[in-house]
């Protein structure tokens, strides 16, 4: 017996996209379905390559396939990703698909160290990722990624001079830690920070990207306004540990995107120090600095909670020497770190997938 495209078309488009709640067909999902045979092969193109469904819609495939069609075909499905994007056509960044604020209210949460694994962890799933290390007076992103004496290069592109930015792990790095000595202070006035940043979103060579990731410094600040009247974000990320005063300052950074003047998406909340694990009791799990606070904020909010990352030496050590912990065989560790980007990713594609573009931020005061 021989079969057709099309009745593995039918088949399929009885199988839903578990977030969109639509099916693979209508979607436009499906492409490159091959019949040799009792061989049967399609591609599914997924909205991102951190997509933690992959398993989920491959098993429901075949089983559509095998109950709709027939129990005897070998069905092998393949997956690629084309990352989507709700950024309206701009100027600037147009070859950037999703641009992710990560935001705290407070400094010390790990906000920087939860951005730099954040985009390891995208980047080893497949995706294109940079970061902007936008804390102008206290930048960590060169150590933490051990370039700390690298320089940008300079490109000149339609008669116009564009940074370079830094490559490592994979990951497009700019940082005014590459731009002066380390052990000196930035002393600016705050149109000088946001001129910076300007520099670094408008005047650099980024080329094509699925996420930038904009490491913010602590509170809501000039930084904050510059990048939302800049480029149009595709959501923001808050930070957080568990205890009282850290989520204080947390709903205040929330707030400030939420405010009706630049209702920015909050993606969701990531809570940092969620627990301690010491190496030689991996599976004990001490709650140190309270419990559950970021769920907390998070359904406060009405907003997603992306995650947990524990308090292990080996992420400080990690961070000290160079090498996020996502650069380290596979733990535990790294596994909250994938199962946060997972989460992120489904977050963004989510937003992606609402009819409302992201704008820049207008505002007259």
């Amino acid at each position: 017996m021989s079969f057709t495209s099309q009745q593995i078309l039918q088949a399929l488009a009885t199988v839903q996209e578990p977030d969109l709640k639509q099916d693979l067909v209508s979607l436009n999902m499906i492409e490159n379905i091959e019949i040799q045979g009792k061989e049967v092969s399609f591609t599914v193109i997924l909205t991102t390559p951190a997509c933690p469904l992959k398993e989920l819609i491959k098993n429901n495939c075949t089983k559509a396939i095998h109950d709709l069609v027939s129990k005897d075909l070998n069905v092998t499905v393949n997956m690629r990703a084309n990352v989507t994007s709700s950024r309206s056509s701009l100027p600037i960044l147009p070859q950037v698909k999703n641009i992710i604020a990560v935001a705290s209210g407070k400094g010390g949460v790990g906000k920087s160290t939860v951005s730099a694994n954040l985009a390891i962890a995208l980047q080893q799933s497949g995706a294109k990722v940079g970061i902007i290390d936008a804390d102008i007076f206290g930048p960590s992103m060169p150590t933490m990624f051990n370039c700390e004496t690298a320089q940008p290069g300079i490109v000149n592109v339609k008669g116009k001079n564009l940074i370079i930015p830094i490559e490592r792990y994979g990951i497009k790095l700019l940082s005014i830690g590459f731009l002066s000595p380390p052990e000196e202070a930035v002393v600016w006035r705050g149109p000088m920070a946001s001129s910076a940043l300007r520099q670094f979103i408008a005047d650099t060579e980024w080329g094509e990207l699925d996420y930038l990731i904009i490491d913010l410094p602590p509170g809501t600040s000039d930084i904050h306004l510059t990048l939302v009247q800049t480029v149009a974000l595709t959501g923001a990320i808050i930070v957080t540990t568990p205890q009282k005063v850290a989520l204080a300052d947390a709903q205040r950074g929330l707030a400030m995107f939420k405010q009706k003047n630049i209702n920015v998406p909050i993606l969701g909340v990531i809570e940092n120090m969620a627990y301690f694990t010491p190496a030689e009791l991996p599976e004990n799990k001490y709650y140190i600095f309270g419990k559950d606070g970021g769920k907390v904020l998070a359904k406060r909010n009405q907003v997603n909670f992306l995650g947990e990352i524990p308090l292990i030496q080996s992420i400080r050590e990690s961070g000290d020497y160079g090498a996020p912990v996502m650069m380290e065989t596979e733990n535990q560790t790294n596994l909250a770190f994938k199962n946060v980007a997972e989460n992120v990713a489904q977050a963004v594609a989510l937003q992606n997938a609402k009819e409302q573009k992201t704008q820049i931020v207008q505002m007259t005061s």
